[in-house]
C-alpha cells in the first residue's frame, strides 16, 4: 500500500469527541422517515469516510462506524470548511460530523453536515478504492484493513462475539462458575498434542504453553467447585490447516455428579442456543449443506459407524491382525506398536469421520486412545471408555468423557502414555504426579466437555477456513 505524501500537520486533532451516537441507532430510529423530509434532530456521529463524490455545490459521502453506514450531504452554503472537506479528505479518513438527520429526494437516510472535524488521516489507502482486498496474505496480515475493505469479515467476527457470549450465558444460567487456569504449565498435560516450550529466567525452568486446561479444572472439582468452565486459549505446536491454528480457543466444562450422557444434553443445548444467537435458526447453511442443529442429535458407537462404512461387522474383539488387514485393504496406515483400539480409531478417522455431515455423537472410544476417560460401565464392552466426539460436517466440534477419577487406573494410563513417548510418540502425555495426588484426595463422578470455539464459529458463520474466524491468525514472519 502506497504512502500519501501530504502530511496535514496543520490540522488540529481532538483528544475526544463528545456526544457521539451510533449510526445503527439512527438507522433504527429514522429508517421509516419519508423521502425528502427533515427530522429536526441534530446529531453527532463519527467513523470512516468510505465513499465520496461532488456534484457542483453539493458533496456526498458515506460515513461508516461499527454499527452501520449513513450518507453525508454537504452544501457549500451551509457546511463549514466545504472546500477543505472536498479537496483534502481522502477515503479512509476518520471524521466526526454534526448535522440534522434527514432523507434525500431518493429516500436515503442522510445527515446534512453543518460542521465536521478530522479525527485521523488515512496516510495509506485501503486497496482498490474500497472494492475489497482479495490477496490472502494482505487480508490476514493487515486485518485492520481487511475489516474495512471486506465487510463480511467484520460481520463474521461480530457473530463470533455473539456466539461466545451465548456460551457464557448458558453456562452461567446453569450455575457454572468461570475460572482461569495457568497458561504457563510445568507439565504439558490434558491432551495428546505437541507443546510449545518457553523458559522462565527467574525460576531457571522450562515451561510449556498449555495444550489444555483439563487437569487444572479437575483439580478445582477436587477442591469443591462442582461446576466450572474456562473459555480461553490453548496452544499446540502442530501444522496449519483449514481446521488448525497453533493458537486456538477452547471451552472446557466440568460438572460433578454427572457423566458423558449428561454432557450430551448440555452439548445439544450449547450448540443449538449458539446457532439461534448467531443465525436465529437451527437450520444453518455451511459449505453448501443445510445442517439441522435441532436436538436430539444422532448417537452411534465408533464400531457401528466403521461397520456401516465397510459393510461388515468391525469390533475390537476381532483382534489386531484382522483389524490391521482391514486397514491395509483400505489403505489406512498402521504403526508397528498400534493395538486393536488404535487401529479401529485410525479406520474411523480415515474412512468415517469426514462423511458425517449431520450432528452425530460418536460413542464408546477405544481405551487405547483415551487416557483420561473412565472405563465403560457396560461389562460387555471391555477395552472401551465412556467418551463421545460430536462431529458435524466431517469435523470434530466437541469431546466429552465420563472422567476417570480412579488414581490407580489413571497412573496406569499415564505409564502407558510414557511408554508410547519412549517409542517416539511426541504427542503422548507426560506423567503428572501432582494431578494424581489431587485424585488421591478424591474426585466425585464428573462429566467433562470440550468444545472447539473456532470450529463452532466456522460452522455457524459458513467460513471456509479457520483464519476467517480468528482476528489475527498465525502467519510466517513478514519480509519487509
Amino acid at each position: 500500500m502506497e504512502h500519501e505524501t501530504e502530511a496535514f500537520a496543520d490540522e488540529a486533532i481532538p483528544y475526544e469527541v463528545v456526544g457521539v451516537e451510533a449510526v445503527g441507532s439512527l438507522v433504527e430510529s429514522f429508517g421509516d422517515l419519508p423521502a425528502d423530509t427533515r427530522s429536526g434532530r441534530e446529531v453527532t456521529v463519527a467513523g470512516r469516510l468510505m465513499r465520496f463524490r461532488r456534484q457542483g455545490r453539493l458533496a456526498f459521502g458515506d460515513l461508516v462506524d461499527s454499527s452501520g453506514k449513513i450518507q453525508l450531504l454537504l452544501r457549500r452554503e451551509t457546511a463549514a470548511d466545504f472546500d477543505r472537506f472536498v479537496h483534502q479528505r481522502v477515503l479512509g479518513d476518520w471524521i466526526s460530523v454534526n448535522g440534522e438527520v434527514m432523507t434525500s429526494r431518493s429516500g436515503e437516510l442522510s445527515i446534512e453536515v453543518v460542521s465536521w472535524q478530522l479525527l485521523a488521516h488515512a496516510r495509506r489507502n485501503f486497496g482498490d478504492k474500497w472494492r475489497g482486498i482479495s490477496d490472502p496474505d494482505t487480508r490476514y496480515r493487515q486485518r485492520y484493513v481487511d475489516l474495512w475493505a471486506n465487510p463480511e469479515v467484520r460481520e463474521r467476527l461480530k457473530l463470533r462475539s455473539r456466539i461466545v457470549a451465548q456460551l457464557r450465558s448458558d453456562l452461567g444460567d446453569r450455575g457454572f462458575m468461570e475460572v482461569e487456569t495457568p497458561i504457563l504449565q510445568p507439565i504439558a498435560s490434558g491432551a495428546i498434542a505437541k507443546p510449545f516450550v518457553t523458559h522462565h529466567n527467574a525460576l531457571d525452568t522450562d515451561f510449556f504453553l498449555r495444550i489444555a486446561p483439563e487437569l487444572y479444572l479437575k483439580r478445582l472439582v477436587v477442591g469443591g467447585f462442582e461446576r466450572v468452565f474456562e473459555l480461553g486459549r490453548d496452544f499446540r505446536n502442530e501444522g496449519l490447516s483449514p481446521r488448525h491454528n497453533p493458537e486456538f480457543s477452547m471451552l472446557e466444562v466440568y460438572q460433578a455428579y454427572t457423566d458423558v450422557y449428561g454432557m450430551i444434553e448440555l452439548t445439544e443445548t450449547l450448540i443449538s442456543h449458539a446457532a439461534l444467537a448467531a443465525r436465529a435458526s437451527l437450520q444453518v447453511s455451511c459449505q453448501g449443506q443445510i445442517i439441522d442443529l435441532a436436538p436430539p442429535y444422532r448417537r452411534a458407537t465408533m464400531e457401528e459407524l466403521v461397520s456401516e462404512t465397510l459393510g461388515q461387522p468391525v469390533l475390537l474383539e476381532h483382534g489386531r491382525q484382522r483389524l490391521a488387514d482391514l486397514a491395509a485393504e483400505h489403505g489406512v496406515k498402521v504403526e508397528t506398536g498400534d493395538g486393536p483400539g488404535r487401529i479401529l480409531f485410525s479406520l474411523y478417522e480415515a474412512l468415517v469421520e469426514s462423511a458425517l455431515v449431520q450432528p452425530t455423537f460418536v460413542l464408546d472410544f477405544p481405551k487405547e486412545v483415551s487416557p483420561l476417560a473412565r472405563d465403560h460401565r457396560d461389562p460387555s464392552k471391555p477395552g472401551r471408555v465412556e467418551q463421545f466426539d460430536l462431529v458435524i460436517l466431517g469435523r470434530e466440534i466437541g469431546t466429552a468423557y465420563s472422567e476417570l477419577n480412579d488414581p490407580d487406573e489413571q497412573r496406569r494410563r499415564f505409564y502407558q502414555q510414557a511408554q508410547a513417548r519412549l517409542q517416539g510418540d511426541e504427542e503422548a502425555m507426560v506423567l503428572d504426579e501432582d494431578f494424581l495426588r489431587a485424585l488421591e484426595h478424591g474426585m466425585p463422578p464428573t462429566g467433562g466437555l470440550g468444545i472447539g470455539v473456532d470450529r463452532l464459529v466456522i460452522l455457524l458463520t459458513d467460513a471456509p477456513h479457520i483464519k476467517e474466524v480468528i482476528a489475527f491468525p498465525a502467519l510466517r514472519p513478514e519480509s519487509l
